[in-house]
């Protein structure tokens, strides 16, 4: 099989299901290009902060494009690459995308409010604190998980002790980003350019940046680029949108959108084979395709930590409703082809229907450095840009996920309507109380290991998307819209990670009798896994009431107009 058929047909079928389904969704819910905006009509300066369509993209696509969508298809080819193609296509088009999408527009048409704070209105206060909760706890795996990607990414020194240049010029690079960005910013904020001369000056500065940061690289252990990346963190969460987080992810959109292009270009260029099986089994070293292929491809099919930048940040910066369709569906779909790409670069590079050795990202990164090499990049500088690449990845994460767990903080001891605020839930409500805190229960999980977080983190994800989609399948009844297309992704992926979650609990219960059980490792995950889960069924169960009920006073409706 060449490698070019499957990014050919992939990138057909995201065209057509971004001008067919995606569009009919917007006519089905409907979009108003006149209306005002949450962004404009309660601009604040601070969370709320209108922007160009492509800056809205740039941040969403930076910020939910993480490590799954390299990670994840080249775990799963285990499998065989038919699974995992098929999954990405289906997933992408019909499940996350549609999530997405859905959750954008639900927040922009409710004052940008956050899926607790949707939850709220349209189920109820028990509801939301209990889905808030879920939410927290969640960001503090996704922190702690990509944290440790990232400092691990910027490592300084090889094991024996030697200098790992790409690492170190990666890390220089990204230091330099986060100011270079603020710089940015304030231009873009007080002589408010064109998009021409905005696109210009941006790729200068990228640039510049790269040919710094390669000529300066900064060498230090992986310590301590956890305490600089936990700063970061902090500071990216208190920060104003437009000063840090937008012109951040504005910048590094062109680094992902060129890495995804490079990839294409590299496959295009070289049309590798595949030197993998299209299936190799159900079950492959004891790990059974259901639910294991759908909770380690999350992030390129569908992911919930997605739907929380779609209403947690995007739609505080949408400047018109017609953007919500590209900034929704077609970031999605943009990243579904990220992980096709990923998938065909390393089943090109097995052996005999072997993988290659290393970490999915060595893997992915090295081919895609070998694709630049192809068109006169020296080898070091195309090692040392797609390292740069790999932390821009999870770096645009973690900086989204901060303010999103300190928000969903906030908002969890944030009085309901018609409660006082005390001075405890003042105190807690506190921008820099709730991020330090989130920060701080973050940092011990991180200490657990990258390796020891993912499994865990991969099934909460995929369970908060179930718990999203039924939410959004009460907002879209309860509004009057049809909801059906929600129906079947939901039910998917609530079987899918009760499942899988399940399976985790299991098998920690039986290294408990086995001896082999490490209460900061395992029981830690122990406690989090059984709280999502009865958090989760609790969310399931009032949501479910509230869509029955929503379906029944219709019914009823219906009767009676009879």
């Amino acid at each position: 099989m060449n490698g070019l058929l499957l990014v050919g047909a992939a990138m057909v079928v995201f065209v057509t299901a971004y001008r067919m389904y995606g569009r009919w969704l917007a006519r089905t819910w409907g979009i108003d290009p006149q209306a005002v905006t949450p962004a404009k009509r309660l601009e604040d300066g601070q969370d709320f902060s209108p922007a160009s369509r492509f800056t809205v993209f740039a941040h969403q696509f930076s910020s939910i494009t993480g490590a799954g969508p390299v990670t994840g298809p080249i775990i799963a080819a285990m499998f065989g690459w038919l699974p995992a193609f098929l999954w990405l296509l289906v997933g992408g088009v019909f499940f996350g995308a549609v999530q997405d999408f859905t959750a954008l527009y639900a927040s922009v048409k409710n004052d940008g409010k956050s899926m607790g704070m949707l939850i709220e209105q349209y189920v109820g206060k028990t509801g939301r604190r209990l889905f808030l909760l879920f939410c927290w706890l969640f960001t503090l795996l996704v922190i702690a998980a990509f944290a440790d990607i990232v400092a691990n990414t910027f490592q300084g020194f090889t094991k024996d002790g030697g200098l790992a240049t790409p690492n170190a010029a990666a890390a220089s690079i990204s230091m330099l980003y986060i100011f270079v960005a603020m710089a940015f910013g304030v231009f873009i904020r007080r002589v408010q350019p064109g998009g021409g001369v905005k696109l210009a000056v941006g790729l200068v500065l990228i640039v510049g940046m790269l040919a710094a940061g390669i000529a300066h690289p900064l060498y230090f252990d992986s310590q301590v680029w956890r305490y600089v990346v936990f700063a970061y963190c902090f500071i990216a969460s208190v920060l104003p949108m437009w000063l840090l987080m937008q012109p951040r992810d504005y910048l590094s959109s062109f680094l992902l959108l060129g890495m995804v292009a490079g990839g294409v270009l590299g496959v295009l260029v070289a049309q590798p084979v595949i030197h993998m099986p299209a299936f190799v089994g159900f079950e492959v070293n004891g790990k059974p395709l259901f639910p294991i292929l759908f909770i380690t491809i999350a992030c390129g099919a569908v992911s919930g930590f997605h739907s929380l930048v779609s209403s947690g940040t995007s739609s505080k910066s949408v400047s018109n409703e017609k953007d919500m369709l590209p900034v929704g569906y077609g970031s999605m779909l943009v990243e579904s082809l990220l992980g096709v790409v990923a998938l065909v670069i390393a089943c090109s590079a097995a052996v005999d229907g072997v993988l290659p050795k290393g970490t999915p990202f060595q893997t992915f990164s090295g081919a895609v450095a070998g694709f630049l090499t192809m068109f006169g990049l020296p080898q070091d500088a195309a090692a040392c840009i797609m390292t740069m690449c790999v932390s821009a990845l999870a770096m645009t994460t973690i900086d989204s996920v901060a303010r999103i767990g300190r928000m969903s903080f906030q908002e969890l001891f944030a009085p309901a309507a018609g409660e006082r605020t005390t001075g405890l839930t003042a105190f807690l409500g506190n921008s820099y109380i709730a991020t330090a805190i989130t920060l701080a229960f973050s940092y011990l999980l991180c200490l657990a290991g990258y390796m020891n977080i993912w499994p865990l983190f991969g099934a909460a994800n995929q369970l908060l998307s179930a718990l999203v989609l039924i939410a959004l399948a009460v907002f879209l009844r309860t509004t009057g819209r049809q909801g059906w297309m929600l129906y079947v992704p939901m039910s998917v992926m609530f079987c899918v990670t009760m499942t899988a979650l399940v399976m985790s609990v299991y098998g920690i219960w039986v290294k408990l009798m086995q001896g082999g059980f490490v209460f900061m490792i395992d029981g830690v995950q122990l406690l989090l896994a059984l709280a999502l889960m009865t958090l989760a069924i609790l969310v399931v169960k009032h949501c479910g009431q509230e869509l029955l009920a929503a379906e029944n006073g219709e019914r009823k409706a219906a009767a009676e107009v009879e």
